[in-house]
């Protein structure tokens, strides 16, 4: 380094590749002193004037503000305030149009001035040696400094260095750009006041040697920063004009000879360069205290009629400024804000000025024409020639255009200072540098979202790492609480409950698991289930049905009678073999009756191939009846009798006993051939019921077998019909001893044996849940059969009786004659205990007339025993027909 110092000291100077000539067009605004613009009436103040984020608001809309008053707040970083340019009132904030190339708005503050343009408070130290560096570093920040020479990079972060030393101080003067002379009027008129700015730098930085670099174009300004420069360690440096010498880096390589490296600043090399406004703006906020509020644009071209440069406030409307300067429009009149080779045209007017702005540019077409349209790229290499960065501009371009971003920053784009002698040079017209700064845009936006997840990330592994660490803790906190209470359990029961668990848990998964097999489909074969499932109903069905035979033979030795009733879970072939076996001793119990009083068959006589199944099932019922309460009450009728006789001789006119005791007992014989006539009935019908249902099926209901019939209802309009012959039989009987037994008594017989019949009828309704449906139908037809039976032979009945009752009209005339011994045998054969009870004086006298009420008593009762009987059969057939629609539907 002390070897480049003396070599410097020297007037040694070097180049840098590449570079242009244009023409600088300086004279037009260089040749006049730097004016003031002005307070326009209305200031847009942009919040974020710098390469970095933007502030905190400090004031509202109707604030009143002072000049040089922050608008915004600063903080650590790249964060630089911005000040009101006068004194006013905040008037608006909003949305505006900015100085940029995308016409895009920003946040402004709207500034009305009041005129006066009065100061606020400043703080000026004009003895800036006894400020520590990290307060002067503070108080630049606060005024807001920012690089005034273009990249505006906020000017303490610069300084900061990265806690480098800086060995060597550039001050920038060279101002390359064509048509821009700001720099060199404020070299001119403020050469002293920029000597003022690098002593206040050279104390800050401590650097070894200072140097001013500027262009040999500008001689006025090279004699007035000679002519102040009077420290030793600062020299001026006149370099050749050349475009970009301006850059940083080509000014570092002109005045030095070194190169930053690639991706490298120039403060890793222990140089730092700042531009000569950037110093002026410098000394201003350290020793006069005063905020950058203002700086010097360059108003040029041929469209203004007075072209110079001025003092203007930022925020002023360019607009403004252009009217203020007398810009002469033509038509389709371009505004560039900045040089030719740098700079954007504006969008609009109403653009406010900021601190980068260091010309406004208003060219004719003749003098700046408008560019032609872009050519397709002829490989010349003219743009690989004139770069200062020694780039590969045409590379660039096409990886740049193709948007293949990785290839352009492996060539080294991001060193690109977009100084546009690339596309100056270019033949084809190709806005070059336009395909740049999107590329650059766009790696630094992919940057910014990278390093924002590598941060997430990172937030991310730290707290997982931290839940795996409270997960460490409070599991190690588990285990040992968990030992504790192991061993105070242990201690206390002597055995591990928590290793017994896990030993039956251990053992029950290592318990082999029982294959199931599958189908061919590659189903669960579940059949040894299904089976084992089934095995388990039928036991259960087996012991219900046992359970039942048991009740069954329970209530059997408990009230002996004839019952019809069967396990429902039995099979159907079983319940047919209990009914029969019913009906057997059904017939057993008739026969023995009427082998206790026999009578001729020929009273009774009646066909039952023709028989209707309703009356022969109300027959069959009756004759069932009967026979039962002949087994019960067979002496007590004869004793009935006996009184009846025994009460009609006490009358007053004689009567004949043994008229009476034979018409008795010719209705006796005549009822009981009617039982047997309905189960001889009942027996031929189920026997063609059993070997064919057609048989059954040409009764009253039609095709009763083949429907679907409700066992359950079938059996009960079976029993109802049952039921009523039984009490139909039961009045016939009444009216034979009606003379003798109060009505009371045979109501209550009546009702007993209902009774009995409706118990009968529940014991056969639960047999036939069991049968077949078919079977049950069967049932019921038999039952409709026996009904009609049952009316025809009381039709029959009555008409007998009627002829029993002329005969014994007759009889009772010739019974005078005839000798009593035959009438005793007569009786004696018929019926032996009402011959004994009936006769008791044979040679006693009748009286013919009470005989003959008698036998009036007789055919009444027996007409009222045919009516009741039709009804009974009329009611039967209606219940069981409905019984069969209801079980069909």
């Amino acid at each position: 380094m002390h070897s480049l110092l003396e070599r410097i000291k020297a007037g040694t100077l070097w180049d840098f590749h590449g570079g242009i000539h244009p023409a600088d067009n300086k004279l037009q605004s260089s040749q006049s002193p730097v004016v003031d613009a002005g307070l326009p009436p209305r200031l847009i103040i942009p919040l974020r004037q710098h390469a970095g984020p933007a502030g905190d608001l400090l004031v509202q809309v109707g604030d009143k503000v002072k000049k040089g008053q922050p608008l915004t707040r600063y903080a650590k970083g790249r964060v630089v305030p911005v000040h009101a340019s006068t004194s006013g009132t905040i008037t608006e904030i909003g949305n505006h149009t900015v100085a940029h190339p995308s016409g895009l708005g920003d946040l402004c503050v709207i500034l009305t001035p009041d005129g006066e343009d009065e100061w606020g408070e400043r703080n000026g130290k004009a003895d800036y040696w006894n400020l520590e560096r990290g307060e002067l570093l503070e108080r630049i920040q606060q005024a807001g400094v920012a690089g005034l020479g273009g990249a505006v990079f906020p000017t303490h972060s610069k300084l900061d260095g990265r806690g480098q030393l800086t060995e060597i101080l550039i001050v920038n003067g060279l101002e390359c750009e064509p048509y821009i002379t700001t720099d060199d009027r404020l070299m001119q008129q403020y050469a002293d006041e920029i000597m003022d700015g690098i002593r206040v730098l050279k104390h800050l930085l401590k650097p070894k040697l200072t140097l001013i670099g500027v262009e040999d174009n500008k001689p006025e300004a090279i004699e007035q920063l000679t002519h102040h420069a009077t420290d030793e360690d600062v020299l001026v440096k006149t370099v050749p004009t050349k475009y970009p010498s301006g850059g940083a880096k080509q000014t570092i390589e002109l005045l030095t000879g070194r190169q930053v490296p690639k991706g490298g600043r120039a403060v890793d090399i222990g140089i730092m360069v700042l531009n000569v406004a950037t110093v002026f703006a410098i000394k201003r906020a350290i020793i006069d205290g005063e905020p950058l509020i203002e700086r010097i644009v360059t108003l040029t071209g041929d469209s203004f009629k007075k072209p110079g440069n001025a003092w203007v406030r930022l925020g002023t409307p360019v607009r403004w400024l252009l009217q203020r300067f007398e810009l002469q429009p033509e038509a389709e009149q371009r505004v560039i804000m900045g040089g030719p080779m740098m700079g954007f045209t504006l969008p609009h007017a109403m653009v406010p000025v900021v601190k980068a702005t260091n010309c406004l540019l208003a060219p004719t077409q003749a003098e700046l024409p408008a560019p032609g349209p872009e050519q397709p790229c002829i490989r010349c290499s003219a743009c690989a020639d004139a770069c200062p960065a020694t780039l590969l501009p045409q590379e660039l371009y096409w990886y740049s255009r193709a948007k293949e971003y990785d290839k352009a920053e492996k060539l080294n784009l991001m060193d690109c200072i977009e100084c546009g002698a690339c596309a100056w040079v270019c033949p084809s017209e190709i806005p070059l540098v336009q395909y740049y700064k999107i590329a650059k845009d766009d790696i630094r936006e992919a940057r910014a979202e990278a390093e924002k997840a590598e941060r997430a990330k990172q937030r991310f592994e730290a707290k997982q790492a931290r839940f795996e660490r409270e997960k460490a803790a409070r599991e190690a906190r588990h285990a040992e609480a968990a030992a504790q209470r192991r061993q105070t359990m242990t201690a206390a029961g002597g055995e591990d409950p928590v290793a017994a668990a896990l030993a039956r848990i251990k053992a029950k998964q290592d318990a082999p698991i029982t294959a199931i097999a599958a189908t061919a489909e590659g189903l669960p074969d579940n059949s040894a289930v299904i089976a084992a499932r089934e095995a388990r109903k039928r036991e259960a069905e087996a012991r219900r049905a046992a359970k039942l035979a048991e009740n069954a033979n329970s209530e059997t030795a408990a009230a002996p009678q004839p019952a019809e009733a069967i396990d429902p879970a039995s099979d159907p072939k079983k319940a047919a073999i209990a009914a029969a076996l019913a009906r057997a001793k059904a017939k057993k119990a008739a026969q023995a009756g009427e082998s206790a009083e026999p009578v001729t068959a020929e009273v009774i006589a009646a066909p039952i191939a023709d028989a209707d199944p309703k009356k022969a099932a109300i027959a069959a019922a009756i004759a069932r009846a009967k026979a039962k309460k002949a087994e019960a009450n067979g002496e007590a009728v004869s004793a009935a009798n006996g009184t009846a006789a025994d009460a009609g001789t006490q009358g007053d006119a004689p009567v004949d006993p043994k008229k009476a005791a034979i018409a008795a007992a010719i209705a006796r014989a005549k009822a009981k051939k009617l039982a047997q006539q309905g189960d001889s009935a009942e027996g031929a019908l189920t026997a063609t019921a059993g070997t064919s249902e057609p048989a059954a099926t040409q009764s009253d209901a039609p095709s009763a077998a083949s429907e679907a019939v409700d066992p359950k209802k079938a059996a009960i309009a079976a029993a109802i019909a049952r039921a009523k012959a039984k009490k139909l039989a039961q009045q016939g009987e009444s009216a034979e001893d009606a003379q003798s037994e109060p009505a009371a008594s045979a109501q209550t017989r009546d009702v007993a044996v209902a009774k009995s019949e409706v118990t009968t009828s529940q014991s056969d309704t639960a047999a036939s849940e069991a049968v077949d449906p078919k079977k049950a139908a069967i049932a019921a037809a038999i039952a409709r059969a026996k009904a009609k039976k049952l009316a025809q032979q009381s039709e029959r009945i009555s008409a007998e009786v009627e002829n029993a009752g002329t005969q014994l009209e007759s009889a009772g005339t010739e019974g005078e004659r005839a000798p009593a011994e035959p009438m005793q045998s007569d009786a004696a054969s018929s019926e032996q205990p009402l011959a004994v009870t009936a006769v008791p004086e044979a040679n006693a006298p009748v009286d013919p007339k009470k005989a003959a009420i008698a036998a009036a008593v007789a055919r009444a009762k027996a007409k009222k025993l045919a009516a009741e009987a039709a009804r009974a059969a009329e009611t039967a057939a209606e219940d069981a027909p409905s019984a069969d629609r209801t079980t069909t539907r």
